[in-house]
């Protein structure tokens, strides 16, 4: 087993639980089954589930196991973290049909032939009842209280269901089935993560680690997560996944920078003061982030293309320099934004203005009244322009 790089423990990493255990088994060099589980509640990745893989890939490269458990199963009951509200429950068909989607998606950053990909029906499918009996039995109602969001949601008489004081206690029993050494996941994972190391513990098994990542804001500000539809998905074209880099506010780059590339971290540290001091343009500093993203989930050849595409949208001489400014917080169709900008001074004046082709979203033609809009975008009428910003 090679050596352990310290930026491996360091680097883009949010708490080891315990990491001195970690760091022994390392040093012995143990030959790690590394869990990761995702939810294919959706059928798309984001590139805030990237920065796990990006952190998997490199133990994969010295010689670790990854284990990908697909959340064919729990994600019929619907993953509670983070969320003040039962989110609505998604049929097996379903699930299935999204699942398979992300087979693609893992491989376009981890080494398929090097993986192991576990679906929990394989286990969960077989359930009978006096398993999960057994399985409930082992935490107490205090324990499931404990945990941030159940505990909320119960003070405040909002539902929550039995079944999903659960869904910690069937992502843990993942880890027993699995024989999972170290767990990754987002912070936001913190509790069903240590349930896993409980029941593990309970059941004769070494309990396993805990490596927990930050969460990445989305085009929003908020928790980059497919419940806000706020995210980079993976299998953006690479135009449209520059451009959404390119709307981000400008204080999330260190982080991204740090999570999402391997750009040295004192490159980082220089990033980080110029954005804090503005003595630097953070324009350059962002397209530069923007292509290291595209390059990564397509190929540098498509980072230089996108990053062409953008300056000549946003830069060049093919639209003015100077031009009103409008600030929104969520994606906005294409109509209302024609009326807030004053592009139109009715909808339905909107309307005649595209079915006629008046009306061009970052130099396309735009066909559909309900074309949706993020930032940074820039709506032409004729000579008329109007550039969409962040709020």
């Amino acid at each position: 087993m090679a050596a352990i790089p310290e930026e491996l423990l360091t680097r883009g990493v949010a708490e080891i639980i315990v990491e001195s255990e970690l760091r022994a088994k390392l040093n012995a060099g143990k030959k790690l089954r590394l869990k990761q589980g995702f939810d294919p509640s959706r059928p798309d990745m984001h590139i805030g589930h990237a920065v796990g893989l990006r952190k998997l890939k490199k133990f994969q490269e010295l010689g670790h196991t990854i284990v990908l458990i697909v959340g064919d199963w729990t994600a019929q009951i619907g993953d509670p973290s983070g969320r003040d509200a039962t989110r609505p429950r998604l049929t097996a068909e379903k699930v299935r049909e999204n699942a398979l989607t992300y087979m693609e998606q893992f491989f376009r950053v981890i080494d398929r032939d090097k993986t192991e990909i576990r679906w929990q029906s394989e286990w969960f499918g077989q359930f009978k009842l006096e398993n999960a009996l057994d399985l409930a039995g082992r935490f107490t109602l205090a324990h499931m209280l404990s945990h941030d969001t159940f505990r909320k949601r119960y003070e405040a008489g909002q539902s929550l269901t039995i079944l999903e004081l659960m869904y910690p206690m069937l992502q843990g029993y993942d880890s027993v089935v699995v024989k999972a050494d170290v767990e990754f996941g987002g912070t936001d994972q913190k509790f069903n993560n240590l349930a896993g190391r409980e029941l593990q513990a309970q059941m004769g098994q070494t309990p396993q680690d805990v490596f927990l990542l930050p969460l990445i804001p989305g085009t929003d500000g908020r928790k980059m997560g497919k419940s806000f539809d706020n995210t980079v998905d993976i299998l953006l074209t690479p135009e449209n996944m520059f451009g959404k880099v390119m709307s981000m506010a400008d204080d999330v780059m260190p982080l991204y920078y740090e999570v999402l590339t391997d750009v040295p971290l004192a490159d980082v540290a220089e990033i980080t003061h110029v954005i804090k001091t503005g003595t630097g343009n953070p324009m350059d500093i962002k397209k530069r982030l923007a292509a290291e993203i595209v390059a990564q989930f397509h190929s540098p050849n498509d980072a230089i293309r996108a990053r062409d595409a953008f300056e000549r949208q946003f830069q060049r001489r093919e639209m003015p320099d100077e031009m009103p400014e409008f600030a929104i917080s969520q994606p906005t169709t294409i109509l209302d934004l024609l009326v807030s900008t004053s592009l139109a001074t009715s909808k339905s004046e909107g309307r005649r203005l595209i079915d006629g082709g008046g009306v061009k979203l970052n130099g396309e033609k735009v066909g559909a009244y309900d074309t949706l809009v993020t930032p940074v975008a820039v709506i032409q009428k004729g000579r008329h322009f109007a550039r969409i910003i962040a709020e």
